[in-house]
Parts: structure tokens; C-alpha cells; sequence
């Protein structure tokens, strides 16, 4: 029941058949959540007896944080003896912005690693990734690196520095990314990232390549037999990242560039001339837009590497008005006419790990780049993780919730659907995030408020 803070007045009139979501969805936000914390629940506190704040709650509570969308910790904690954390959430005991930021910096980040793979398996079991499926039975995985957090005087002893001509540090933390990905959903179906920060006991700066192999180890142990595309841009179309790609069982579909890869274009050229090269195009009776494909099989990538044969697929895209688009890649499946449209697909679909990702999360709610705390050990990855994680949650409801899209659709924005969502769990008392979406849906009474205390 939805009622006033302290009131207890129905506030909701509520004589609908819930034809907008499916009793018990295991995909709607009340279920998962219970996933979430059920999942911290089995992280080890390493803390001594007796802890007044659990592990779990604090937790939970950094998870509801970017959950709820709260812009900062103060916002949080300006309001953490709200009921509904504790109702919704499932929090026992909500810590203060600094006990959370003590409880959590000394967390290993890799403690969570087992909450994505919680939810994917949900969504497997499901059978909600199906309509993911790509090519040959393969999912697209986009991969791409990005930073979050950069100052010239906070830092960490993980902290990535930059030093300039001037002699000034800054310092940065950037994570590589990746998502299950469709050129036909505007959903992503995120995977734990891999930080890029300084390594225990390096001096030197950690890279994208590192960590691209420390992903790829880590995703072949947390899915061994999950069939999948990799999709990356140009500086991932090299020999040691193939091989690792190869190595893991991995397809690919990796942009390049002719000014990165002269050799490889070059020995395309030379083929042309020698007529071993297909063009083939068609255009679109409906658009009117010409699709010019040219590709050859077993060329070298470079030449430091002849015996890397891949296969080179190059894309036009032509405009009535005779603006174009130019996209060229390597992959390591065998191009025909009747699968290079398909192939071209799935390589432009890579910019979804930027536009409905890393976007997403800067510019719709999530405060990608605000500093909730950065601490001295492993603060800042952990909060980026529980960002991450949330960010998963709402992807999962927005894919398989009918409840949530609804409301989505009604409001017009996510970010009209979060400030709404925010504004409703401030003024009224409720039990589950469903009672909150159904009132935003259907719609609800709106009462005069009832003062705590007599003011004559």
C-alpha cells in the first residue's frame, strides 16, 4: 500500500487488471534486487566481530545509490534514515556517507565479479538473450576503454598519472568495458569491466592491452562456453591481441584503418589489380542508398606477422545526394556476398558500447564521471562496479519488465523516469520499487500533506 509519510492514506485507487507486467518477473526490479543483495551476502567480511554497519548493507547501499540515481553521497546521506531504503532495498542498517566510504575502499573490487554473472545467468536461464544472438549462433561483444575519474590532486596508489611538459601530475582512472550488444536492440547487456589502474607493486602506468588480457581470461573463466563476436575499434587490430582472441576462442570483427594498417591495404590493392579481390553493391529501392562492399580472404595483417591471415571486409555506404560513409575491418570469418551485410552489422554495432554504455552512464543519471569517493585503496573501482551494476539492473528491467517500459514510455525519458522515481520515493512511504512504477503508470491521488505536529 502506497501512503502518505506518517499519514496512512491510501493513496492509490487501484481498480486495474496489471496487464503491464507479468506476476513474479523474476526480471523486474524487486526480484533482482533481492538477487543483488543475496550476492553480497556471500562476499567474505574481512572486518572484525560485531561491525555495527554489515558488509552487506553498506553494500546494498552503494549499490542503491546509483540504483536511485542520487546525484552525490551527500544527497544520500541527507536522506538515509528514509524508510523506503530499508523497504525497497532490503537495508538493515543505512551507513553515513563517510562509515560507507570506510567500509567499502578496502573491499577487493573482484569481490563483486560474481553479482554480473548472477544476473546474466538469470537473463540466460531466462531465455531473454536469445533474441541477442547474431551470427552463426554467436552474440556481439563490444569492448572499448574509458576513463571516470581524473584530478590533478586526489589520487591513490592505483591511480594512473600523466605527467606534463610542465612537470604537473594528473592522475585518472579508467576501466575497459564491455557489453553484449545488437545492432537491432537499443539495450546493452553489460559485463564486470576490467580497471585499468597501476597494479600492485608496478610503477608503471597499466594499459588497455594489459587489461584487455586480463578481461579476456576473465570472461573465459566466468562464461567458458558462452559463443561470441569480439567487436573493437582499430587499435585492437593487432597481432598479439588476435592471437589472445584466437586463444580464447573468440571470434572477431575489428575495425582498421588505412593509416594504421598500410600494409594490409597495400597488399589488398595489390590483389585488386590482380582481380582476386570481390566488389560487390546493391542498392535500396526503398532509400535509394547504394551499399558498395569490397573484400578479400587470407591477407597478412601486417608485415611483421605474415603468417596472421585474416580476412578484410571494406564498406561504402552512398547517399542519393552522394554523401557516404567509409568503414573498413578484419575478421576471422570467411567472407561471402551472402554474409557481408551481416558481418558490416555487426561491426558498426561496436559504437554501442560508447552510445548506449559509456553515454548512457555519463549523460542519463548514473554520474559516471562525479566522484562519490575516491579513498586510498580500491574505493573508486568499487563504486564504479556498483554503477556498473545498477546499470546492469535497469538494462535487464528495460529488456524484460514490460512494468518499466511502460512507465519509460509514459514519462518520455529516463531522465524524467528517474527524477519522477526520486521525487515519489521522497514524499511517500512504500514497500517494493513496484508500488512506485505502478502509482508513475496508472496514476494516483495526490492528498493535501498532514503535519507531524499541531502548528495552532
Amino acid at each position: 500500500m502506497i501512503v502518505l509519510d506518517g499519514a496512512g492514506f491510501d493513496m492509490v485507487r487501484m481498480t486495474y487488471e496489471r496487464k503491464t507486467d507479468i506476476p513474479g518477473n523474476r526480471f523486474s526490479a524487486d526480484p533482482l534486487f533481492a538477487l543483488v543483495r543475496e550476492g553480497f551476502g556471500r562476499i567474505p567480511d574481512d572486518r572484525p566481530p560485531g561491525a555495527e554497519i554489515s558488509l552487506t548493507d553498506a553494500l546494498m547501499s552503494g549499490f542503491a545509490i546509483f540504483s536511485i540515481k542520487d546525484p552525490s553521497l551527500l544527497a544520500f546521506d541527507a536522506r538515509r534514515n528514509d524508510e523506503n531504503f530499508k523497504s525497497v532495498y532490503h537495508i538493515e542498517n543505512i551507513p553515513s556517507d563517510t562509515h560507507l566510504r570506510t567500509i567499502l575502499d578496502p573491499l577487493d573490487p573482484e569481490s563483486l565479479r560474481p553479482l554480473f554473472k548472477d544476473v546474466f545467468r538469470r537473463l540466460q536461464r531466462g531465455k531473454a538473450l536469445e533474441p541477442f544472438v547474431f551470427y552463426e549462433g554467436c552474440y556481439l561483444a563490444s569492448f572499448d576503454g574509458t576513463g571516470y575519474f581524473s584530478s590533478k590532486n586526489v589520487h591513490c596508489p592505483s591511480c594512473m598519472e600523466k605527467v606534463s611538459k610542465s612537470g604537473d601530475v594528473t592522475y585518472s582512472h579508467q576501466m575497459l568495458g564491455a557489453a553484449i550488444v545488437h545492432p537491432d536492440h537499443k539495450e546493452v547487456i553489460p559485463l564486470m569491466p576490467e580497471p585499468i589502474i597501476k597494479q600492485d607493486g608496478e610503477t608503471k602506468n597499466d594499459c588497455e592491452r594489459n587489461a584487455a588480457k586480463r578481461f579476456l581470461e576473465n570472461l573465459r573463466h566466468d562464461h567458458p562456453h558462452l559463443k561470441l563476436i569480439v567487436i573493437e575499434d582499430g587499435l585492437s587490430s593487432n597481432a598479439p591481441h588476435i592471437r589472445e582472441l584466437h586463444n580464447h576462442n573468440l571470434h572477431y570483427i575489428l575495425g582498421v584503418k588505412e593509416g594504421d594498417h598500410k600494409f594490409l591495404f597495400e597488399q589488398v590493392r595489390q590483389s585488386e589489380l590482380a582481380g582476386r579481390v570481390t566488389v560487390w553493391e546493391y542498392v535500396d529501392e526503398a532509400t535509394g542508398v547504394r551499399h558498395r562492399f569490397r573484400f578479400l580472404n587470407k591477407v597478412p595483417l601486417n608485415e611483421s606477422n605474415q603468417d596472421l591471415l585474416v580476412n578484410f571486409l571494406e564498406y561504402w555506404e552512398i547517399k542519393p545526394d552522394g554523401r557516404q560513409q567509409h568503414f573498413s575491418w578484419v575478421t576471422d570469418f570467411q567472407l561471402t556476398e551472402q554474409n557481408v551485410q551481416q558481418i558490416m552489422r555487426g561491426g558498426r554495432a561496436r559504437w554501442k558500447i560508447e552510445n548506449e554504455t559509456f553515454n548512457t552512464l555519463k549523460n542519463q543519471g548514473y554520474q559516471f564521471e562525479h566522484n562519490f569517493g575516491h579513498g586510498h585503496q580500491n574505493l573508486s573501482v568499487v563504486f564504479a562496479m556498483l554503477m556498473m551494476l545498477a546499470f546492469l539492473v535497469d538494462q535487464t528491467q528495460q529488456l524484460c519488465c514490460p512494468l518499466f517500459r511502460a512507465v519509460w514510455k509514459k514519462l518520455g525519458s529516463k531522465k524524467m523516469l528517474w527524477e519522477r522515481l526520486r521525487s515519489f520515493f521522497r514524499e511517500y512511504l512504500v514497500d517494493s520499487m513496484r508500488e512506485i512504477l505502478e502509482a508513475l503508470y496508472y496514476g494516483y491521488e495526490r492528498l493535501r500533506p498532514v503535519l507531524t505536529m499541531d502548528s495552532s
